[in-house]
Protein backbone atom coordinates (compact mmCIF):
# COMPACT_ATOMS: atom_id res chain seq x y z
CA UNK A 1 0.00 0.00 0.00
CA UNK A 2 3.03 2.60 1.03
CA UNK A 3 4.09 1.59 -2.54
CA UNK A 4 1.33 2.74 -4.31
CA UNK A 5 0.74 6.37 -2.11
CA UNK A 6 4.53 6.62 -2.95
CA UNK A 7 3.72 6.28 -7.13
CA UNK A 8 0.77 8.52 -6.78
CA UNK A 9 2.43 11.23 -4.78
CA UNK A 10 5.60 10.66 -7.56
CA UNK A 11 4.92 13.33 -10.37
CA UNK A 12 5.21 10.53 -13.42
CA UNK A 13 2.30 8.90 -11.22
CA UNK A 14 0.55 11.83 -11.46
CA UNK A 15 1.10 12.19 -15.06
CA UNK A 16 0.38 8.41 -15.80
CA UNK A 17 -3.11 8.55 -13.82
CA UNK A 18 -4.09 11.67 -15.60
CA UNK A 19 -3.47 9.88 -19.18
CA UNK A 20 -5.88 7.20 -17.74
CA UNK A 21 -8.55 9.13 -16.79
CA UNK A 22 -8.10 10.22 -20.69
CA UNK A 23 -8.65 7.32 -21.68
CA UNK A 24 -11.02 5.87 -19.52
CA UNK A 25 -13.75 8.33 -20.12
CA UNK A 26 -13.28 7.94 -24.12
CA UNK A 27 -13.58 4.62 -23.59
CA UNK A 28 -16.87 4.65 -21.53
CA UNK A 29 -18.32 7.28 -24.25
CA UNK A 30 -17.62 3.81 -26.61
CA UNK A 31 -19.24 1.48 -24.40
CA UNK A 32 -22.46 3.88 -24.05
CA UNK A 33 -22.32 3.75 -27.43
CA UNK A 34 -22.11 -0.38 -27.77
CA UNK A 35 -25.31 0.06 -25.35
CA UNK A 36 -27.27 1.99 -27.57
CA UNK A 37 -26.49 0.05 -30.59
CA UNK A 38 -27.51 -3.20 -29.27
CA UNK A 39 -30.78 -2.29 -28.14
CA UNK A 40 -29.84 -2.62 -24.61
CA UNK A 41 -30.61 0.82 -22.93
CA UNK A 42 -32.86 -0.21 -21.13
CA UNK A 43 -31.60 -3.78 -20.46
CA UNK A 44 -31.96 -2.54 -16.63
CA UNK A 45 -35.25 -0.61 -16.72
CA UNK A 46 -34.38 1.00 -13.65
CA UNK A 47 -31.71 3.06 -11.23
CA UNK A 48 -29.80 3.18 -9.49
CA UNK A 49 -31.07 -1.05 -9.21
CA UNK A 50 -31.05 -2.99 -12.33
CA UNK A 51 -34.34 -4.51 -11.34
CA UNK A 52 -36.86 -3.28 -9.09
CA UNK A 53 -35.42 -6.38 -6.89
CA UNK A 54 -31.88 -6.74 -7.84
CA UNK A 55 -28.91 -4.42 -7.88
CA UNK A 56 -26.89 -6.54 -10.76
CA UNK A 57 -28.67 -8.15 -13.66
CA UNK A 58 -30.84 -11.48 -13.64
CA UNK A 59 -30.65 -14.10 -16.53
CA UNK A 60 -34.37 -13.18 -16.87
CA UNK A 61 -32.90 -9.96 -18.34
CA UNK A 62 -30.65 -12.15 -21.23
CA UNK A 63 -28.01 -10.54 -23.18
CA UNK A 64 -29.56 -7.04 -22.92
CA UNK A 65 -29.40 -7.26 -18.98
CA UNK A 66 -25.84 -8.07 -19.10
CA UNK A 67 -24.40 -5.27 -21.92
CA UNK A 68 -26.38 -2.74 -19.50
CA UNK A 69 -25.24 -3.76 -16.47
CA UNK A 70 -21.52 -4.20 -17.75
CA UNK A 71 -21.77 -0.50 -18.82
CA UNK A 72 -22.59 0.65 -15.63
CA UNK A 73 -19.87 -1.55 -13.80
CA UNK A 74 -17.21 0.33 -15.89
CA UNK A 75 -18.27 3.92 -14.51
CA UNK A 76 -17.12 2.54 -11.35
CA UNK A 77 -14.13 1.42 -13.06
CA UNK A 78 -13.41 5.47 -15.02
CA UNK A 79 -14.40 5.99 -10.96
CA UNK A 80 -11.77 4.24 -9.97
CA UNK A 81 -9.35 5.58 -12.25
CA UNK A 82 -10.36 9.60 -11.32
CA UNK A 83 -9.87 9.57 -7.48
CA UNK A 84 -6.80 8.18 -7.78
CA UNK A 85 -6.13 11.67 -10.38
CA UNK A 86 -7.35 13.51 -7.08
CA UNK A 87 -5.42 11.71 -4.93
CA UNK A 88 -1.99 11.66 -6.82
CA UNK A 89 -2.88 15.26 -7.37
CA UNK A 90 -3.67 16.42 -3.57
CA UNK A 91 -0.49 14.22 -2.30
CA UNK A 92 1.59 15.98 -5.06
CA UNK A 93 4.63 18.36 -3.25
CA UNK A 94 4.61 21.05 -3.56
CA UNK A 95 0.28 20.89 -3.97
CA UNK A 96 -0.47 22.30 -7.02
CA UNK A 97 -4.12 24.23 -7.15
CA UNK A 98 -4.19 23.71 -10.59
CA UNK A 99 -3.93 20.26 -11.10
CA UNK A 100 -5.78 20.02 -8.16
CA UNK A 101 -9.17 22.05 -9.36
CA UNK A 102 -8.97 19.94 -12.55
CA UNK A 103 -8.41 16.41 -10.84
CA UNK A 104 -11.73 17.36 -8.95
CA UNK A 105 -13.35 18.54 -11.82
CA UNK A 106 -12.98 15.56 -13.38
CA UNK A 107 -14.23 13.83 -10.55
CA UNK A 108 -17.37 15.47 -10.35
CA UNK A 109 -17.76 14.40 -13.51
CA UNK A 110 -18.52 10.86 -12.88
CA UNK A 111 -21.67 11.40 -10.51
CA UNK A 112 -22.87 13.82 -13.18
CA UNK A 113 -22.79 11.38 -15.72
CA UNK A 114 -24.32 8.29 -13.40
CA UNK A 115 -27.04 10.82 -12.04
CA UNK A 116 -28.06 12.12 -15.95
CA UNK A 117 -27.67 8.29 -17.02
CA UNK A 118 -30.34 7.23 -14.58
CA UNK A 119 -32.51 9.76 -15.36
CA UNK A 120 -32.38 8.26 -19.23
CA UNK A 121 -33.71 4.94 -17.86
CA UNK A 122 -35.76 6.74 -15.94
CA UNK A 123 -37.31 8.68 -19.24
CA UNK A 124 -37.08 5.47 -21.41
CA UNK A 125 -34.26 6.50 -23.03
CA UNK A 126 -35.75 10.15 -23.76
CA UNK A 127 -33.43 10.94 -27.33
CA UNK A 128 -32.93 14.75 -25.56
CA UNK A 129 -31.56 13.22 -21.99
CA UNK A 130 -29.51 10.43 -24.13
CA UNK A 131 -28.05 13.73 -26.30
CA UNK A 132 -26.79 15.49 -23.26
CA UNK A 133 -25.28 12.32 -21.59
CA UNK A 134 -22.83 12.21 -24.70
CA UNK A 135 -22.14 15.92 -24.63
CA UNK A 136 -21.69 15.90 -20.87
CA UNK A 137 -18.99 12.94 -22.06
CA UNK A 138 -17.51 15.68 -24.71
CA UNK A 139 -17.18 18.09 -21.77
CA UNK A 140 -15.80 15.38 -19.27
CA UNK A 141 -13.06 14.41 -21.57
CA UNK A 142 -12.16 18.45 -22.49
CA UNK A 143 -11.44 18.24 -18.50
CA UNK A 144 -9.24 14.98 -18.37
CA UNK A 145 -7.42 16.43 -21.19
CA UNK A 146 -6.70 19.49 -19.50
CA UNK A 147 -6.19 17.69 -16.24
CA UNK A 148 -3.20 15.61 -18.04
CA UNK A 149 -1.66 18.78 -19.94
CA UNK A 150 -1.76 20.02 -16.76
CA UNK A 151 0.77 18.01 -14.88
CA UNK A 152 2.89 18.23 -17.95
CA UNK A 153 3.37 21.95 -16.82
CA UNK A 154 4.55 24.27 -14.93
CA UNK A 155 1.97 27.33 -13.14
CA UNK A 156 4.53 29.81 -14.90
CA UNK A 157 2.61 32.35 -17.05
CA UNK A 158 0.99 31.18 -20.42
CA UNK A 159 3.36 32.76 -23.57
CA UNK A 160 1.60 32.15 -26.76
CA UNK A 161 3.60 30.50 -29.76
CA UNK A 162 1.47 32.27 -32.53
CA UNK A 163 -0.06 35.84 -33.10
CA UNK A 164 -3.04 36.10 -31.27
CA UNK A 165 -5.29 36.73 -34.26
CA UNK A 166 -4.33 32.81 -34.74
CA UNK A 167 -4.97 31.76 -31.28
CA UNK A 168 -8.27 33.50 -32.37
CA UNK A 169 -8.60 30.92 -35.18
CA UNK A 170 -7.98 28.13 -32.97
CA UNK A 171 -10.28 29.30 -30.42
CA UNK A 172 -13.17 29.38 -33.15
CA UNK A 173 -12.14 26.39 -34.70
CA UNK A 174 -12.82 24.52 -31.43
CA UNK A 175 -16.36 26.09 -31.47
CA UNK A 176 -16.60 24.49 -34.62
CA UNK A 177 -16.04 21.26 -33.41
CA UNK A 178 -18.09 21.59 -30.34
CA UNK A 179 -20.88 22.53 -32.56
CA UNK A 180 -20.36 19.76 -35.17
CA UNK A 181 -20.61 17.53 -32.08
CA UNK A 182 -23.72 18.86 -30.63
CA UNK A 183 -25.75 19.01 -34.38
CA UNK A 184 -24.29 15.20 -34.94
CA UNK A 185 -25.97 14.06 -31.85
CA UNK A 186 -29.81 15.60 -32.65
CA UNK A 187 -28.79 13.49 -36.29
CA UNK A 188 -28.61 10.39 -34.03
CA UNK A 189 -31.28 11.71 -31.61
CA UNK A 190 -33.76 11.65 -34.83
CA UNK A 191 -32.49 8.29 -36.75
CA UNK A 192 -32.76 4.45 -35.95
CA UNK A 193 -30.30 3.65 -32.68
CA UNK A 194 -32.75 4.66 -30.25
CA UNK A 195 -30.92 2.25 -27.45
CA UNK A 196 -34.49 0.25 -27.38
CA UNK A 197 -37.25 -0.65 -30.13
CA UNK A 198 -39.62 1.41 -27.85
CA UNK A 199 -37.68 4.54 -27.16
CA UNK A 200 -39.04 7.55 -28.66
CA UNK A 201 -37.19 9.49 -31.11
CA UNK A 202 -36.65 13.86 -31.46
CA UNK A 203 -39.38 14.04 -34.01
CA UNK A 204 -36.73 16.19 -36.26
CA UNK A 205 -36.87 15.15 -39.56
CA UNK A 206 -33.36 13.11 -40.01
CA UNK A 207 -32.21 14.07 -43.25
CA UNK A 208 -32.15 17.76 -42.20
CA UNK A 209 -30.62 17.38 -39.35
CA UNK A 210 -28.17 15.76 -41.49
CA UNK A 211 -27.33 18.21 -43.70
CA UNK A 212 -27.15 20.64 -40.95
CA UNK A 213 -24.42 18.59 -39.53
CA UNK A 214 -22.86 18.16 -42.74
CA UNK A 215 -22.81 21.41 -43.65
CA UNK A 216 -20.84 22.40 -40.27
CA UNK A 217 -18.83 19.78 -40.66
CA UNK A 218 -17.42 21.40 -44.13
CA UNK A 219 -17.09 24.83 -42.12
CA UNK A 220 -15.01 22.94 -39.53
CA UNK A 221 -12.76 20.81 -42.47
CA UNK A 222 -12.43 24.85 -44.21
CA UNK A 223 -11.45 25.99 -40.83
CA UNK A 224 -9.01 23.39 -40.11
CA UNK A 225 -7.29 23.97 -43.38
CA UNK A 226 -7.44 27.41 -42.58
CA UNK A 227 -5.18 27.13 -39.98
CA UNK A 228 -3.10 24.19 -40.74
CA UNK A 229 -2.09 27.24 -43.62
CA UNK A 230 -1.88 30.00 -41.51
CA UNK A 231 0.18 28.03 -38.77
CA UNK A 232 2.81 27.13 -41.42
CA UNK A 233 2.83 30.94 -42.53
CA UNK A 234 3.91 31.76 -39.21
CA UNK A 235 6.24 28.98 -38.59
CA UNK A 236 4.69 27.23 -36.23
CA UNK A 237 5.44 23.60 -36.79
CA UNK A 238 4.00 21.85 -33.72
CA UNK A 239 1.11 23.56 -33.91
CA UNK A 240 1.05 23.15 -37.74
CA UNK A 241 1.37 19.24 -37.43
CA UNK A 242 -1.68 18.74 -35.16
CA UNK A 243 -3.80 21.11 -37.59
CA UNK A 244 -2.54 18.36 -40.17
CA UNK A 245 -3.87 15.28 -38.37
CA UNK A 246 -6.53 17.49 -36.94
CA UNK A 247 -7.51 17.54 -40.61
CA UNK A 248 -6.73 14.00 -41.75
CA UNK A 249 -9.18 12.73 -38.97
CA UNK A 250 -12.31 15.05 -40.04
CA UNK A 251 -11.60 13.34 -43.95
CA UNK A 252 -11.30 9.78 -42.06
CA UNK A 253 -14.78 10.71 -40.18
CA UNK A 254 -16.57 12.41 -42.86
CA UNK A 255 -16.02 9.11 -45.13
CA UNK A 256 -17.40 7.37 -42.32
CA UNK A 257 -20.58 9.55 -41.83
CA UNK A 258 -21.32 9.72 -45.66
CA UNK A 259 -21.01 5.51 -46.06
CA UNK A 260 -23.31 5.16 -42.97
CA UNK A 261 -25.82 7.47 -44.15
CA UNK A 262 -25.76 5.81 -47.77
CA UNK A 263 -26.02 1.88 -46.23
CA UNK A 264 -28.89 3.38 -43.71
CA UNK A 265 -26.76 4.07 -40.59
CA UNK A 266 -25.67 0.26 -40.20
CA UNK A 267 -25.11 -0.13 -36.01
CA UNK A 268 -20.55 -1.25 -36.59
CA UNK A 269 -20.31 2.13 -38.87
CA UNK A 270 -22.22 4.39 -36.02
CA UNK A 271 -19.89 3.09 -33.48
CA UNK A 272 -17.07 3.66 -35.36
CA UNK A 273 -18.59 7.44 -36.10
CA UNK A 274 -19.30 7.76 -32.24
CA UNK A 275 -15.27 6.70 -31.79
CA UNK A 276 -14.31 9.16 -34.82
CA UNK A 277 -16.17 11.87 -32.60
CA UNK A 278 -13.93 11.55 -29.62
CA UNK A 279 -11.10 11.38 -31.72
CA UNK A 280 -12.14 14.96 -33.31
CA UNK A 281 -12.91 16.22 -30.47
CA UNK A 282 -9.55 15.42 -28.84
CA UNK A 283 -7.40 16.27 -31.69
CA UNK A 284 -9.00 19.67 -32.18
CA UNK A 285 -7.46 20.42 -28.40
CA UNK A 286 -4.63 19.29 -28.86
CA UNK A 287 -4.04 22.25 -31.81
CA UNK A 288 -6.45 24.82 -29.37
CA UNK A 289 -3.25 24.08 -26.60
CA UNK A 290 -0.81 23.73 -29.26
CA UNK A 291 -1.23 27.91 -29.86
CA UNK A 292 0.15 28.49 -25.92
CA UNK A 293 2.67 27.10 -23.86
CA UNK A 294 3.45 27.20 -19.92
CA UNK A 295 7.07 25.97 -18.76
CA UNK A 296 7.02 22.09 -19.01
CA UNK A 297 8.57 22.14 -15.79
CA UNK A 298 8.04 23.94 -12.24
CA UNK A 299 11.54 24.85 -12.33
CA UNK A 300 11.82 25.74 -16.61
CA UNK A 301 10.36 29.32 -15.42
CA UNK A 302 13.11 30.18 -13.34
CA UNK A 303 15.96 28.72 -15.55
CA UNK A 304 14.30 31.06 -18.35
CA UNK A 305 14.82 34.04 -16.08
CA UNK A 306 18.70 33.53 -15.42
CA UNK A 307 19.25 32.45 -18.89
CA UNK A 308 17.91 35.77 -19.77
CA UNK A 309 19.58 37.40 -17.34
CA UNK A 310 22.74 35.78 -17.82
CA UNK A 311 22.09 37.10 -21.75
CA UNK A 312 21.73 40.33 -20.79
CA UNK A 313 25.03 40.17 -18.40
CA UNK A 314 26.71 39.17 -21.94
CA UNK A 315 25.26 41.53 -24.19
CA UNK A 316 26.58 44.24 -21.59
CA UNK A 317 29.80 42.47 -21.00
CA UNK A 318 30.32 42.65 -25.26
CA UNK A 319 29.32 46.28 -25.46
CA UNK A 320 31.81 46.82 -22.71
CA UNK A 321 34.46 45.02 -24.60
CA UNK A 322 33.56 46.50 -27.99
CA UNK A 323 33.98 50.04 -25.93
CA UNK A 324 37.15 49.41 -24.35
CA UNK A 325 39.89 49.06 -27.32
CA UNK A 326 38.60 52.33 -28.82
CA UNK A 327 38.88 53.55 -25.03
CA UNK A 328 42.58 52.42 -24.82
CA UNK A 329 43.59 53.42 -28.59
CA UNK A 330 42.91 57.08 -27.90
CA UNK A 331 44.66 56.61 -24.51
CA UNK A 332 47.71 55.51 -26.19
CA UNK A 333 47.18 58.67 -28.64
CA UNK A 334 47.16 60.68 -25.79
CA UNK A 335 50.01 59.46 -23.94
CA UNK A 336 52.11 59.77 -27.46
CA UNK A 337 51.50 63.19 -27.57
CA UNK A 338 52.45 64.52 -24.22
CA UNK A 339 56.19 65.45 -23.98
CA UNK A 340 58.39 62.78 -22.68
CA UNK A 341 60.80 63.03 -20.34
CA UNK A 342 64.36 63.17 -21.76
CA UNK A 343 66.31 60.28 -20.72
CA UNK A 344 70.05 60.43 -19.73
Amino acid sequence: MSSVISWLANPDGLRRVALASVVANIGIVITGGAVRLTGSGLGCPTWPRCTEDSYTTTPAMGIYGVIEFGNRLLTFAVGLVVVLGVISAVLQRPRRRRVTVLAVLVFLGIPAQAVLGGITVLTDLNPWVVGGHFLLSMAVIAAAYAFWRATQESDGPITATVPNPLRWLAGVLTAASAAVLVAGTSVTGSGPHAGDAAAKRTGLNPETVAQIHADLVFLLIGLSVATWFALRAVGAKEAAARAAWLIAIIMAQGVIGFVQYFTNVPALLVAAHMAGACAVWLATLTVLYATRRRPQDPGDHDLEVMVDGADASLRAAQRITLRRPAHDHADLERSARRPGRARG
